[in-house]
């Protein structure tokens, strides 16, 4: 049962949900693949842009609710590089235009809720207009103190690892040359996109999709899993809290042994 205080906000059934969390044991840090958009539209015989549009809400809720509990960090994969070849033209014009329409509308909301927004991906590489709008909103929210919002825009986990490991290699140029680089888990963790970030405790992917689509490659290594067959535009707070709940239920070891599998291992030596 729940020790802290019920965090303003919550409707009826993320209350419920929330009451049987331990506070303690909140990830540090959310990372969601945002998938369902497409069959959702489809099963309702609409185009896919209305899965998109309804998608926002979803996002709304989630932040929100987020935000509200204390989850110190939140990243969103919205657009990734292979978007831009997989997506009809008309589609891909849509999202931006979405995505410049969402930051616009949701400032007031994120300010509220006291949200640093952030990004992660090749941002130099979308559309001029796009970039003003992203870093308007960033400058925007860049007092806030609470979660931050990290959006996946134009991002691959692949081409992060590629920048980052161009980046040791300029840095190394400019203190004494390439004999002077030392390449170890830090330095490349230093180098990537979410430096600024703790690497995620738990992703989530809707629409029950089994793999993680070139998101956030290194630093899920250790990243608890959790796939649920609920498609993006009807996922709310609720099945985050959810699905923050059945984290909470699996014990992480990093590799190593539990006290009990460690004592049958020292109860076998002897």
């Amino acid at each position: 049962m729940s020790h802290a205080k019920l965090p303003a906000g919550l409707d009826r059934k993320e209350a419920e949900i929330y009451l049987g969390l331990n506070p303690d044991r909140l990830p540090k840090h959310i990372a969601i693949i945002m998938d369902g958009n497409g069959r959702w539209a489809r099963r309702r015989h609409l185009p896919r842009i209305a899965g998109h549009r309804a998608g926002v809400a979803a996002v709304r809720s989630t932040v929100e609710t987020a935000a509200r509990i204390g989850i110190p960090a939140l990243t969103l994969y919205a657009f990734s590089e292979e978007n831009w070849k997989k997506r009809p033209r008309t589609e891909v014009n849509f999202l931006m235009r979405l995505l410049q329409r969402y930051l616009r509308q949701e400032l007031p909301t994120l300010n509220r809720n006291n949200i640093r927004l952030e990004y992660i991906g090749r941002e130099r590489e979308l559309a001029p207009e796009v970039q003003e709008r992203m870093q308007w909103a960033r400058e925007a929210t860049a007092d806030n103190t609470g979660m931050v919002l990290t959006l996946a825009l134009n991002y691959s986990a692949r081409s992060e690892l590629v920048d980052a490991f161009n980046s040791l290699v300029q840095a190394a140029a400019r203190n004494g040359g390439i004999k002077h680089l030392q390449v170890d888990e830090d330095a490349i963790s230093r180098h990537l996109y979410t430096r600024h970030l703790p690497d995620p405790d738990m992703v989530v992917r809707t629409s029950g999709e089994m793999r993680l689509s070139n998101f956030l490659l290194w630093q899920l290594a250790y990243a608890e899993i959790f796939v649920t067959e609920t498609l993006w535009p009807d996922f709310r707070g609720s099945h985050l809290l959810g699905a923050i709940a059945e984290y909470q239920k699996r014990e992480r070891r990093y590799g190593g042994l539990n006290d009990l599998a460690g004592e049958a291992g020292r109860v076998a030596e002897r």
